[in-house]
């Protein structure tokens, strides 16, 4: 009975601490803002016409977007064309072109109610003597502190869009000079 009785008693240890590490991180993550804002910027060769008809070309994304695997049509909502874009990983996410003004900016937001995360990328894509400039903003909310502290934890708030600038770049024909600001 003493053996049955160490062995629950030391199985009651190792839950309680898992669980206060688990509280402990929540608290931590409640001392991070809930959104953040983060910009990155990328000179291209190409014309904004261009630019403009790669990055809203959604079905075709997966072709050049290694970190993406498919891109689905949905139906719209509320006039404005809806898209469940599905990472590598199998991670889906809906995402909603609220605005478009071609060949300048675009923005989509993410659709899904109730994930673990919010927010929108807004494209802006100015002319240069060169090319076209595109800035990529990302604004972003994550509620639950246990996110907000693995986010900051594990990512920097550029990282997707660094990920995504970059594809671009390959695509536009850029792949060995990205330089990203």
């Amino acid at each position: 009975m003493s053996a049955l009785f160490d062995v629950l008693y030391w199985v009651a240890i190792g839950i309680g601490c898992l669980a206060g590490v688990l509280a402990l991180i929540a608290l931590i993550g409640c001392f991070f803002p809930r959104g953040h804002v983060a910009t990155r910027s990328l000179e291209i060769n190409q014309p904004p016409d261009e630019v403009w008809q790669i990055i809203t070309d959604f079905a075709a994304a997966p072709s050049w977007h290694p970190e993406l695997k498919t891109a689905e049509r949905l139906p719209d909502r509320n006039g404005n064309p809806l898209w469940r874009e599905t990472d590598k990983r199998g991670y889906a996410m809906t995402l909603e072109t609220v605005q478009a003004v071609p060949p300048r900016r675009l923005v989509r937001c993410i659709a899904d109610e109730g994930g673990p995360f919010s927010g929108q990328w807004e494209f802006d894509i100015e002319p240069t003597d060169a090319g076209s400039r595109v800035t990529l903003t990302e604004k972003g909310q994550i509620p639950n502190p246990f996110f907000r502290f693995m986010f900051r934890l594990f990512m920097k708030p550029t990282w997707y869009l660094d990920m995504y600038l970059r594809a671009l770049a390959v695509k536009m024909g850029r792949g060995d000079e990205v330089v990203l600001e």
